[in-house]
């Protein structure tokens, strides 16, 4: 990574939630907000995950106030229950008493019947004397610090903005609530007086494919000569996925800078670099899909590349169907694969990742295909085919694209990389056609 100078608003975040501490939740939280921060200019100092004990989320709050950020963000702790505590520990911090506040009980209040109107489960709920004890029971989340804003909840909780030095943004945990309010949550007066000294940034995405790290280390070294104002350019490279992400952030008068970066990477690696405005493989290939019908027949990967290639809505527009095949009685009984072939080559081998294809093609009238069959391990490889041999077989009306690579890592590695090989094959050839 190559550093800018230090901007003067800068940010901590704060993920709240034993269950994200001790790993049986993932965080999407922190990342999601650091982008949104960084997005707008902010410099993020730390992400910090703590336990719903009161003193470690107080403690990470003033870990983060003594490094002199301007803007602290939490998530998380935000329900009725006796764990969630955040916004009373918010409120110690910020040196504000906890007051009821009578317009957002109302609406919680709303909110639940409108919730339990919906189920007849819940009918009984309803009732005056029952629904005045869960309306007690979740009064504590209408408890707001004097002084500060109210996010109207998405869910059930509502969110609050702390004016202070630093100002603190309080944010429920789960991500479908947390994301539509964090709009409403950065514009509010005392977010932007947070973060009014913030730097306005460009910033743009590389994805690159079949390109090893060290091979772009060397270019990238090359242009801190070559490329006049590389170092006013500060670069993230991560490799994710099989693939390379390469995030530039500048400011504007930097983007010369930036566009004769992006011409060196054009010429030197321009087979591999797929992506100049960030657009995912599986975004390029829906688009290059259009017109046609695809089958896949998977055997390694059991159902991964059709699940990703309907990850997204209209993918029934061209996605025909998929076979997974993973024992040799299926690849004989739904794609016709000769056992001859299987008896000669083995399972996995190109001719038999050919005659999946073909296979998968005649089965549902597409005229696209993509066929998987490999080793995935741990167990199962060989001296000639060890685990993470993989066979590829992609066939369209311009061609057919059949190779065998070997992938490293784990089972669960192999799998998800031979999704991305194949999403690429896939583009390559239907590329090439247009």
């Amino acid at each position: 990574m190559r550093r800018l100078r230090a901007v003067s608003a800068r940010a901590g975040i704060v993920v709240t939630g034993t269950e994200v501490l001790t790993g049986r939740v993932q965080d999407a939280n922190g990342p999601w907000i650091a982008d949104r921060l960084l997005e707008l200019g902010v410099e993020l100092a730390h992400i910090t995950i703590c336990g719903d004990r009161p003193a470690d989320i107080e403690a990470q709050l003033r870990f983060l106030a003594g490094q002199g950020v301007d803007l602290i963000v939490t998530s998380g702790g935000l329900g009725p229950t006796a764990d969630d505590m955040t916004v009373e520990v918010v409120a110690r911090f910020c040196e504000r008493e906890l007051l009821l506040d009578a317009e957002v009980e109302e609406k919680i209040v709303n909110i639940l019947k409108k919730l339990m109107g919906r189920n007849p489960a819940f009918q009984s709920a309803l009732d005056p004397g029952t629904f005045e004890s869960l309306r007690a029971a979740n009064r504590k989340q209408a408890m707001v610090p004097a002084g500060a804003q109210v996010l109207d909840p998405v869910g059930t909780a509502p969110g609050v903005v702390v004016p202070g030095k630093p100002t603190v943004i309080v944010l429920p945990g789960p991500p479908r609530e947390l994301q539509p309010m964090w709009h409403t949550a950065i514009e509010t007066p005392a977010a932007q007086e947070a973060i009014a000294g913030r730097t306005v940034y460009r910033q743009e995405m590389l994805r690159m494919f079949g390109l090893p790290e060290s091979g772009l280390a060397e270019t990238l070294r090359d242009a801190e000569t070559a490329v006049p104002g590389f170092e006013q350019l500060e670069i993230t490279t991560c490799l994710r996925r099989g693939e390379i992400e390469m995030v530039t952030r500048y400011e504007p008068d930097a983007a010369d800078a930036y566009a004769q970066l992006t011409k060196l990477l054009r010429e030197r690696h321009g087979h591999q670099l797929y992506s100049e405005d960030g657009s995912r493989v599986d975004d390029l290939v829906a688009q290059l899909l259009a017109g046609h019908r695809i089958a896949t027949a998977e055997s390694c990967t059991a159902g991964l590349l059709a699940a990703r290639l309907t990850d997204r809505a209209g993918s029934s527009d061209y996605v025909a169907g998929g076979v997974v095949s993973y024992s040799n009685e299926a690849k004989v009984e739904l794609l016709g694969v000769d056992p001859a072939l299987i008896d000669a080559h083995g399972a996995v081998s190109e001719p038999v990742a050919e005659a999946m294809a073909a296979g998968a093609l005649r089965r549902f009238g597409a005229d696209t295909a993509v066929a998987i069959t490999g080793i995935a391990g741990p167990g199962g490889g060989t001296d000639e085919k060890p685990v993470g041999t993989v066979c590829f077989s992609v066939t369209a009306a311009s061609g057919t694209d059949t190779r065998t690579l070997r992938l490293p890592g784990n089972r669960s590695d192999v799998r998800e990389r031979s999704t991305t090989v194949a999403m690429h094959l896939l583009r390559r050839l239907l590329g090439d056609a247009e």
